[in-house]
């Protein structure tokens, strides 16, 4: 069975400095992160959202569906006021709103709205099952086994920076 990897390599062959089994390893990996790409960008064509609404509701889902702008700023790494636009476009979408804290009235928390979590739902959904189809190419041994291959290569790819 050949990929596209394998005529990568074979076109490189001679040319390049590189051991042909690192770079196999890690253009299989770059082209899979590709797909996935792909594969979130096809989820939220579908439902009509962009990236930065999908992540930023994933944020606020993760914290329980409320949170702070300052909370979901740090989260993104956004700066104060690239986290006020995005709240801004998410409002107006009805995704989310912005409510006075009733422990602190000079506080505002973002809450997830019904539809903004029915959105994130039908996103997340999608790209599950583009996800699983792609990983369900394999048994679930391998599956396991790849997942504990991959494991072993961010841990030592966190650990020796």
């Amino acid at each position: 069975m050949e990929d596209s990897v394998d005529r990568h390599l074979a076109r490189w062959r001679g040319k390049a400095p590189f051991d042909e089994r690192v770079e196999a390893i890690v253009t299989r990996l770059q082209f899979l992160v590709k797909h996935i790409a792909h594969t979130k960008e096809a989820a939220l064509s579908e439902v009509g959202m962009q990236d930065f609404e999908l992540e930023t509701l994933h944020r606020l889902v993760a914290r329980g569906g409320v949170a702070t702008p300052s909370e979901l700023a740090a989260d993104l790494l956004l700066s104060p006021a690239g986290m006020t636009g995005r709240l801004d476009t998410l409002e107006r979408s009805a995704l989310v709103r912005r409510v006075r804290s009733t422990e602190d009235r000079r506080r505002v928390d973002v809450e997830l709205t019904s539809k903004g979590h029915d959105l994130w739902m039908e996103a997340m959904t999608i790209r599950a099952e583009v996800e699983a189809s792609m990983v369900n190419a394999l048994s679930a041994e391998d599956q396991a086994h790849l997942d504990g291959l991959l494991k072993k290569l961010l841990h030592n790819a966190e650990t020796t920076r």
